[in-house]
């Protein structure tokens, strides 16, 4: 599949999940540490830093940073180290810090990894791996429930594949179809496929919605990204009402799904910031035959209020600890209830349910 097609269809997900993704051994495979000589750790950094001053979202911080970890390794800073997995460790902690982005990450792998155009079979074999552990995760789905007084819950801890998750979003919503109102927990959500993000939205608004963009650094273009107006079965719609949770574990796909929510105004965001530092997409590169770097070529840039949430991670609109957020979301729709809601039973139910919420 060509650059536009497989890698940036993972472009949302967490540097742990890419890191699985374009592992070159099979997960559980063994990887034998080997000592790393001079030569060999001087051309890995070399290649790391002019990989990521070439294609980094932002050339200007690109050639600084480079400047900064060229100077460190003049400086003799990483001579110290013999150990191929230390050396990725330590690059991709100055990387993060330097450019305070959550994705950029270099990983060591002791088996040679098959250069671009000599790994089909490789690449298939690591595809099939890769969403065999998406179904043992159900694409993210860990429960779809209905909670006291008819509110919807959707607990996800992952923007699965669309290849399978869009399935399991229609089922999660026929479920949902007749609730009064749906919570959407991403507090130990990690990331995922943007792709999904676009599908699951499309759930929840009555008409195609300009919910983000994309800006890439490489072709200089900026890609525009709207919510579908058909979709697999019944939408939620954008009637009722709409809460999201979010944690400091919130990040990167899960972040993208909660911003373009609470910039649109379809939904209220409750629980903690999120992680910040995942709001700018790239893909995985190859830079020697043990090396592999995720660089960031683009930036999400919101239609509503033309930023992201990578400096600041995503700020709920209802502030509480993590724990208490189910609780604190639950405890507003209840109170809608009460001043709302014609039928005197469901008035009283929701007042008995605050009672039990405390």
């Amino acid at each position: 599949m060509t650059r536009h097609g497989k890698w940036k269809r993972v472009l949302l997900l967490s540097a742990a999940v890419i890191g699985a993704a374009c592992a070159a051994t099979p997960v559980g495979a063994q990887q034998v540490p080997a000592p790393l000589d001079a030569s060999a750790r001087a051309t890995a950094i070399n290649a790391a830093i002019a990989t990521f001053e070439q294609h980094y979202v932002f050339p200007d911080k690109a050639a600084t940073i480079a400047a900064h970890l060229r100077t460190a390794l003049q400086r003799g800073d990483y001579d110290a180290i013999t150990s191929g997995d230390k050396l990725a460790e330590t690059l991709s902690a100055a990387l993060q810090k330097e450019a305070g982005d959550h994705h950029l990450e270099v990983r060591y792998f002791a088996e040679a990894l098959p250069e671009p155009s000599k790994g089909a079979g490789q690449a298939a074999a690591e595809r099939a791996e890769e969403m065999a552990a998406q179904r043992r995760n159900n694409y993210g789905f860990t429960a779809v429930s209905r909670l006291p007084l008819n509110i919807g819950y959707v607990d996800l801890r992952a923007f699965g594949r669309p290849a399978g998750a869009a399935a399991r979003i229609a089922a999660a919503m026929t479920l949902m179809a007749d609730t009064r109102a749906l919570i959407i927990d991403l507090r130990k959500c990690g990331g995922g496929d943007p792709e999904t993000v676009m599908l699951f939205a499309s759930y929840l608004f009555d008409k195609p919605t300009h919910l983000n963009d994309i800006y890439w650094r490489d072709e200089n273009r900026t890609e525009r990204r709207w919510t579908r107006a058909n979709v697999p079965g019944a939408k939620y719609g954008g009637g009722r009402k709409l809460y999201v949770l979010t944690g400091a574990n919130s990040f990167s796909a899960a972040e993208d799904f909660a911003y373009a929510m609470q910039a649109s105004g379809r939904a209220r965001l409750v629980g903690a910031v999120t992680k910040g530092g995942g709001a700018q997409p790239g893909e995985p590169r190859r830079i020697d035959p043990h090396f592999m770097m995720f660089v960031p070529n683009g930036r999400a840039i919101n239609p509503v209020t033309h930023s992201n949430w990578q400096e600041t991670g995503v700020v709920p609109d209802l502030k509480v600890t993590e724990a208490k957020a189910l609780d604190a979301a639950q405890i507003e729709i209840l109170k809608d209830v009460m001043a709302s809601d014609p039928d005197p039973h469901a008035r009283q139910g929701a007042k008995d349910r605050l009672a039990d919420l405390g």
